[in-house]
C-alpha cells in the first residue's frame, strides 16, 4: 500500500533528537500507541516480513510429482498401451493403458497431499517460533510477534535481543550490538541517543538500531522508524538468497537406502526380464512390451520413492504435537537426535523450579526478618527477628537493604485481571515484591532516588550496580550493588550498623559469610546488597563504569526461594527410568543446589563441583568427574561448554538447556541445544534445536519420548513398506523361476508367463503402500518407550536385525503367494483346476491381505501383535479402506476388464486369508524367540544407564 502525506515516515531520523522523532512519528515514550492505532498501521503498512520468494503454483507442485524418470516411464507404457490397442482392438476399451494412467495419477495425489501437508505443517511451526517483542500500548508492557512491529511503537532491548526493526534510540545504558549481518563489522558496536549531524554511514549511525542486528550488552529503549523492506536489512533483501531445505540425516540415509534398493531392483528386474524371454515364448511387439512394461512397473513397486514425503510429513506432524505441549522444535534433525539422548543437562531455576522467586529471609548487622507470601502476589507479611526485632537500627537496616535492592532492578511488577506477573527477571521481580511487602513504594522511591546510570549485570563479575540522585541529600549521587554475596563482600570496607557505617573486621566477614551458609542450607538462594556514595561532580557523570563497584557499604544478606516444580521430580525419574541421565548445571551456591538436586531425585548426597573447580580441572580430569558428578554450581555460561564437550567425549549425546548470551557456544555445540521460550534471549533461541515455551524440564523428557515414538514411527512403516516391497518382488522373481514347478507354464495358452500382471503389481503398491504406511506413521506411543535405553549413538534407522525381519517377512510372502497360485492351477505341485486368470486373482488377492497383515507385524519387531492392537484407529479404518478397494477391483466389472481380476467366492477368500495370515503367526513365533533371547540385554542395558 502506498504512503500517504498522513503517514508517519521519519527521513534520516538519526539527524534529529529522540523526542522530535517521537513527536514526529505521533507516539509517547511512556503509553506507546494505542491499541487502536497500532492495528490501523499494521493494516496500513503491512507485517514486519521482508518479501517472501513468491510461492511456487499449486498445480506446477502437482506436475512436479511426475518428473521421476519412473513414473514418467510407466506414463509412457500407459500411452504405448493405448496405442497397442488402438491397432488390436482386442477389448472394449482400453483397460490395461487407462488402470496404469489412474494408478500414476492417484500416486501423484497422494505425493501432493503429503507434500502440502508437511508444506502446512512447517509453516505452522515456524509462526509458533516467531520472535516476540516487547513494547508498550496503551501504557502496558506486552509482548508482541515481532511481524505485528508498526513505525511509532517503542519497544525495549535487552541483551541478547534481536533487533525487531530499524529504530531510533530513545534510551541507552551501555547497549552494544553486533551489525555484522549489515555492515560486516564483527566488533559490538555502542549505541547512544545523541544527534548525528553529517550523512553518516550505516554502520556510523550509532543512534539507530537496525533490523536483524543482535543486542550483546546492556539494555535501552527505541521508537520503530521502519519495518518491512523500508528497513536496511530490507533494502538489500534481494541479495539474500533463498535458504535451502533442510535436509535430516535421516532423509538423508533413507536416501541413500532407496538408492541402493533402486539399484537392486533395477538388476533383478533386467534379471527377470532376460528370465521372462528365456523360458516363454515372446512374439509380437505387445508380448515384448508387456514384459518391459512388467519391468517398470515392479521397479515402482519395490522403490518407495515416495519415503521422503512420508517422513517429513510424519516428523512434522510429530513436531506440531510436540509443539501444542510447548516443545517447539526448530530443526528437524532434532527430533531424530531426541531418541538418542542420553544425559540432559539442565539449568535450575527455572526449568527445574518455578521461576517465581520469593524472598523468605533479610538479615543484616542487626538482626534479620522473615518475609510470608510465596510469588509474585503483595500478600505477606515482615516479622523482624533477633535481639533487636523492636529496635529503630534493625528497621532502619532492613529498609535501607530493601530499598538498595528494589533500585538496582530493571524488572516490571504487572497486574493484570488480579494476576500478578514480573516482566524481567525472577529475582528482581522477588526483590519488588519483598520491597512493597515493607511498604517501599514506586512513587515515594522514584521521587526520592532518580536513576542516572548502570553497570548491568554480567556473568563474570555476577554484580549489578545502578547510580541515582538523591532528592534529600543532592550534593551526592548514591550508588547501589547487588550480586553474589562472596563477590560483593569482598569489594565492601563497612557494613551499615544502625544508621552509621562500620569498618568490616575479617571476623565479621567470616560471620557473614556463615549466615550465607546458613541460608544455602536451607536451600535458599542468597543476594548480597551494598552501596556508596558518590560526588555529583564526578567527570564521568554519565559513563558509570566498574569502579563504583569497589569501597562498598555492606547492607545484608536477602534469602529467596524458587521452588522445585512438582513435575520435575516425576520427570527426572522418567528419565531415569529410559536410561538417561540427569544433570544440574546453576549458578547458584553448591549446598543449594545440592539440595535442589537431591529433592528432585538427581543426585543422592552426591558431591557439587563449582566453577572454580571445574576451571582448574584438566580435561582428563574433567572427563572422569562428568561421568559421576550430576550437579555444578556457580558456573559461568562458559563453563557449560566444557561440560558438553567431556560428556560428548564419554560417548554421551547431550541436550544441554540454555538462555543467555553467552550460552549460544554450548548450544550450537550440544547435540540437542534447549533454549528457554519464556526467559531465553533471541541469541539463545536461534542457536537451539528446540525451544521450551514453558521453560519446563518435563517438557525437555516429554519431547525425548515424542521424539523416540516419532522415531519408532519411522521405522514402524519403513519395515511394513521395505518388507511388503520385497515380498512383491521376490514373489514375481521366483514366480517366473519356477513357473514350471507352479503349474504356471500348463496354465499359460502361450506368450508371457506371469505369476502377476503389472496393473495388479502397481494397484498392490498403491492401495497397500499408501493408508496403512501413513497410518503407521501416527502410531500412538508405546507405553514402554521411556523404559528402554537410549538408541546407540550413531545407529542407522534401519539395524541389521530390522533387516533380517524384513527378509524374513518377505520370504513368508512369497512362499504364500505361490503356493495359493499353486493350488489354483491345474499341474504343479498341487493340483488346481482354475484358469490362468482365476490364479493370478488368487495370488493377487493373497498378496495384498498379506500386506494388510504385515502391517500389524511393523508396529514392533519384539512386541506381540496383540499388545494394543486396538489403539491406531487409524490403522484399522485403512487396513477396512484397502479391503473394500480391493475387492471393488475382483467384483467390479470394469475394473476386473482392466485388472484382469475374476470374481471370487467366499471359500476363495477365507482360503486366501487363511494363508495369508500365516505372517502373522510366524511373526508371532520370531518374536518370541527375539524377546527370550534379548529380554535380558534391554534390561541389563537400562539398568546401567540408570545407574
Amino acid at each position: 500500500m502506498p504512503v500517504t502525506s498522513a503517514d508517519p515516515i521519519i527521513d534520516e531520523p538519526y539527524r534529529q533528537t529522540a523526542e522530535e522523532v517521537v513527536a514526529a512519528l505521533k507516539t509517547q515514550p511512556q503509553s506507546g500507541l494505542s491499541l487502536t492505532e497500532a492495528a490501523r498501521r499494521l493494516e496500513h503498512y503491512g507485517r514486519n516480513e521482508l518479501d517472501a520468494v513468491p510461492p511456487r503454483p499449486q498445480w506446477l507442485k502437482f506436475l512436479d510429482q511426475f518428473t521421476d524418470v519412473l513414473v514418467l516411464l510407466l506414463l509412457a507404457a500407459a500411452m504405448i498401451s493405448a496405442v497397442i490397442w488402438l491397432q488390436e482392438r482386442d477389448t472394449t476399451l482400453p483397460y490395461e493403458a487407462l488402470a496404469i494412467f489412474a494408478i500414476v495419477i492417484l500416486n501423484a495425489l497422494m505425493g501432493y497431499i503429503q507434500e502440502a501437508r508437511a508444506e502446512r505443517a512447517a509453516a505452522a511451526l515456524r509462526q509458533m517460533s516467531a520472535t516476540h517483542s516487547s513494547v508498550i500500548r496503551d501504557g502496558d508492557r506486552r509482548s508482541i510477534p515481532a511481524a505485528e512491529l508498526v513505525p511509532g511503537d517503542i519497544v525495549f532491548i535487552a541483551e541478547g535481543d534481536t533487533i525487531p526493526a530499524d529504530a531510533r534510540l530513545i534510551e541507552s545504558t551501555s547497549l552494544q550490538t553486533v551489525e555484522a549481518a549489515l555492515t560486516g563489522e564483527s566488533l559490538p558496536v555502542s549505541k547512544h541517543v545523541a544527534p548525528i549531524t553529517g550523512t553518516p554511514e550505516l554502520g556510523d549511525q550509532h543512534n539507530m538500531v537496525f533490523s536483524g542486528t543482535t543486542a550483546v550488552y546492556g539494555h535501552g529503549s527505541a521508537v520503530v522508524t521502519a519495518t518491512r523492506m523500508r528497513t536496511a536489512m530490507g533494502r538489500i533483501a534481494g541479495m539474500l538468497e533463498k535458504a535451502p531445505d533442510e535436509i535430516t540425516p535421516l532423509q538423508r540415509e533413507l536416501d541413500r537406502v532407496g538408492k541402493a534398493l533402486a539399484v537392486t531392483v533395477v538388476v533383478i528386474a533386467l534379471v527377470m526380464i532376460g528370465t521372462i524371454f528365456l523360458v516363454s515364448d515372446i512374439s509380437g511387439f505387445s508380448e515384448i512390451f508387456d514384459v518391459l512394461i512388467l519391468g517398470v512397473a515392479l521397479a515402482v513397486a519395490a522403490v518407495p520413492e515416495g519415503l521422503p514425503a512420508v517422513v517429513t510429513a510424519v516428523l512434522s506432524l510429530g513436531m506440531q504435537r510436540m509443539a501444542k505441549n510447548k516443545a517447539i522444535i526448530r530443526r528437524l534433525a532434532a527430533v531424530e537426535t531426541l531418541g538418542s539422548a542420553t544425559v540432559i543437562a539442565s539449568d535450575k531455576t527455572g526449568t527445574l523450579t518455578r521461576n517465581e522467586m520469593t524472598v523468605r529471609r533479610l538479615i543484616t548487622a542487626s538482626g534479620g526478618a522473615n518475609l510470608s507470601g510465596t510469588g509474585y502476589a503483595l500478600h505477606g507479611d515482615i516479622q523482624l527477628v533477633g535481639p533487636q526485632s523492636r529496635g529503630e537500627p534493625l528497621q532502619f537496616e532492613l529498609t535501607r537493604a530493601l530499598t538498595a535492592a528494589e533500585r538496582a532492578n530493571n524488572a516490571v511488577l504487572q497486574e493484570r485481571d488480579g494476576n500478578w506477573s514480573v516482566q524481567g527477571d525472577p529475582t528482581e521481580g522477588a526483590l519488588i515484591v519483598a520491597a512493597r511487602k515493607a511498604g517501599l513504594l514506586p512513587e515515594v522511591l522514584d521521587a526520592r532516588f532518580a536513576r542516572v546510570g548502570e553497570v548491568p549485570f554480567s556473568s563474570e563479575r555476577k554484580l549489578m550496580s545502578t547510580v541515582h540522585t538523591d532528592a534529600e541529600q543532592p550534593e551526592r549521587l548514591v550508588a547501589v550493588t547487588k550480586g553474589a554475596p562472596d563477590i560483593l563482600l569482598a569489594r565492601c570496607t563497612h557494613e551499615l550498623v544502625g544508621r552509621d557505617a562500620v569498618a568490616l573486621t575479617e571476623a565479621r566477614r567470616a560471620e557473614i559469610m556463615a549466615s550465607n551458609d546458613a541460608l544455602a542450607q536451607e536451600a535458599l538462594r542468597t543476594l548480597g546488597v551494598a552501596f556508596r556514595s558518590l560526588p555529583t561532580d564526578r567527570p564521568d557523570h554519565d559513563a558509570f563504569e566498574e569502579d563504583v563497584e569497589h569501597d562498598l557499604v555492606f547492607l545484608g544478606l536477602i534469602g529467596m526461594i524458587d521452588p522445585p516444580r512438582q513435575e520435575a521430580r516425576a520427570a527426572v525419574a522418567r528419565a531415569q527410568a529410559a536410561g538417561i541421565r540427569s544433570i544440574m548445571i546453576t549458578g547458584d551456591h553448591p549446598v543449594t543446589a545440592a539440595i535442589i538436586a537431591a529433592e528432585l531425585g538427581i543426585t543422592s548426597g552426591g558431591r557439587a563441583i563449582t566453577g572454580v573447580e571445574l576451571a582448574a580441572m584438566t580435561e582428563a580430569e574433567l572427563d572422569r568427574a562428568v561421568q559421576e558428578v550430576c550437579v555444578y554450581a556457580r558456573v559461568n555460561p562458559e563453563h557449560k561448554l566444557r561440560i558438553v564437550k567431556a560428556l560428548q567425549r564419554a560417548g554421551e549425546t547431550v541436550a544441554m538447556t540454555g538462555d543467555g548470551v553467552n550460552d549460544a557456544p554450548a548450544l550450537k555445540a550440544a547435540d540437542i541445544g534447549v533454549a528457554m521460550g519464556i526467559t531465553g534471549t533471541d541469541v539463545s533461541k536461534e542457536a537451539a534445536d528446540m525451544v521450551l515455551a514453558d521453560d519446563n524440564f518435563a517438557t525437555i523428557v516429554a519431547a525425548v519420548a515424542e521424539g523416540r515414538a516419532i522415531f519408532s514411527n519411522i521405522r514402524k512403516f519403513l519395515r511394513y513398506l521395505l518388507s511388503s516391497n520385497i515380498g512383491e518382488v521376490m514373489t514375481m522373481f521366483f514366480g517366473i523361476l519356477l513357473a514350471d514347478v507352479i503349474g504356471l507354464t500348463g496354465a499359460a495358452t502361450g506368450g508371457v508367463v506371469l505369476p502377476l500382471l503389472a496393473t495388479q503389481i502397481l494397484w498392490i503398491n498403491l492401495v497397500t503402500d499408501g493408508a496403512p504406511a501413513l497410518a503407521l506413521g501416527v502410531d500412538p506411543a508405546d507405553k514402554d518407550v521411556m523404559r528402554q535405553p537410549p538408541r546407540p549413538r550413531g545407529e542407522g534407522v534401519i539395524t541389521g536385525r530390522m533387516w533380517v525381519g524384513i527378509f524374513f517377512v518377505g520370504a513368508i510372502m512369497t512362499v504364500g503367494t505361490l503356493f495359493v497360485f499353486d493350488a489354483a492351477l491345474p499341474g504343479g505341485m498341487i493340483e488346481g483346476s482354475g484358469t490362468l486368470a482365476y490364479g493370478q486373482t488368487m495370488a493377487f488377492t493373497t498378496l495384498v491381505m498379506f500386506q494388510l497383515f504385515n502391517v500389524f507385524n511393523a508396529r514392533s519387531d519384539e512386541r506381540s501383535v496383540f499388545h494394543g492392537l486396538f489403539t491406531n484407529r487409524w490403522l484399522w479404518s485403512a487396513v477396512v479402506l484397502s479391503l473394500l478397494l480391493h475387492a471393488c477391483v475382483v467384483y467390479t466389472p470394469f475394473l476386473q476388464d482392466a485388472f484382469s481380476t475374476v470374481s471370487l467366492n467366499t471359500g476363495d477368500w477365507l482360503f486366501c486369508a487363511a494363508v495369508s495370515s500365516s505372517v502373522l503367526w510366524l511373526r508371532e513365533l520370531s518374536k518370541i524367540a527375539t524377546r527370550r533371547i534379548g529380554g535380558d540385554t534391554i534390561s541389563a542395558g537400562v539398568s546401567e544407564r540408570s545407574a
